[in-house]
Parts: C-alpha cells; sequence; structure tokens
C-alpha cells in the first residue's frame, strides 16, 4: 500500500468516510485501527436491526467505499492507500453479519478478519493484486470477510457444540 505525502483533512467528507473519522490516520497498521473503530458501529447496528440490518449497513458502507475512494484517490494517494480503511469497516462487518453482539464472537471476528486481510487467500489475493481503483480498495476486504465470517461460524457451531 502507499502512503500519499501528506494526511488530506477530514473537513472533506470523502475523506472522514474513508479514513473512518481518522481511523486511518493513526500509527502502524492503519488497516487495524479501521477494523477495531468498525466493530463499535457494528454493535449498535445489529442491536438495533440485528444482521439484516447490518448485512444493509454492510452494502452502504461498500457504496459510500467506492464514493469516499474517489475522493482519496483524486488528492494522489496512490492504488491502495493505507488511510483509507473504510474498506476494512465494510468487511469486518460482513464478517459478524450472522452473529448477535457477543464479546467473544465479535474480538474472534476481528481476530479472524485481520488474519484474513493480511494472508489474502485466493481470491483475496487476486481481487488486491489485478483490481484497480475504488472496486480493487473495497473487494479484497470484502472477500476477507466472507472468508473471517466462514471462519467464525465454524468456531461458533464448534462452541455450541460445547466443543466437542
Amino acid at each position: 500500500m502507499t502512503q500519499p505525502n501528506a494526511n488530506p483533512s477530514l473537513s472533506d467528507p470523502s475523506i472522514l468516510l474513508a479514513t473512518w473519522f481518522g481511523a486511518g490516520y493513526l500509527p502502524k497498521a492503519p488497516g487495524t485501527w479501521g477494523s477495531l473503530a468498525a466493530l463499535p458501529f457494528a454493535w449498535v447496528i445489529a442491536e438495533w436491526s440485528g444482521g439484516v440490518g447490518l448485512a444493509v449497513a454492510v452494502l452502504i458502507v461498500f457504496g459510500v467505499g467506492l464514493w469516499a475512494s474517489v475522493g482519496y484517490l483524486r488528492l494522489g494517494g496512490g492504488e491502495d492507500p493505507g488511510p483509507v480503511v473504510i474498506d476494512e469497516v465494510a468487511g469486518q462487518w460482513l464478517t459478524l453479519v450472522p452473529f448477535a453482539p457477543d464479546p467473544l464472537l465479535y474480538g474472534l471476528g476481528f481476530v479472524f478478519f485481520r488474519i484474513a486481510d493480511i494472508i489474502k487467500p485466493w481470491p483475496v489475493s487476486w481481487a488486491d493484486g489485478h483490481v484497480k481503483g475504488p472496486m480493487g480498495i473495497m473487494l479484497d476486504d470484502v472477500l476477507a470477510g466472507i472468508y473471517a465470517g466462514a471462519a467464525l461460524y465454524a468456531v461458533n457451531v464448534y462452541l455450541l457444540a460445547g466443543g466437542q
């Protein structure tokens, strides 16, 4: 990921959202900060409207992410700027869609999503390397969210079975 020379101002709504309210500007590992900053929002959305509401929120944030990424990219941020973390928000939320808010599941979902986003199993790696522009920024994290959600689902089934 390339970094811009300077962090664009959060006064621009596209930058504010692309960086998820500035979380992408935190030092070291902006994707981790973005994923972490997504969790309280996911919790509130899921509490208010369940998994369906969180799924709708994923679709909305994906669309907003495409728009916000255009705003960031027009300022010269490179192909996949590190501070743009709205893609992590979409992927993190997608990981959690099937689950009611639960500290253990949300914590594991965070870990599983970060692993999938960093390791980038196929087709996440393919999307990361071949899809460019705003769609490229968003797509690999959504695919990583599917992997992380599947892993979390498997662990949840195991836990519900009493760990046997």
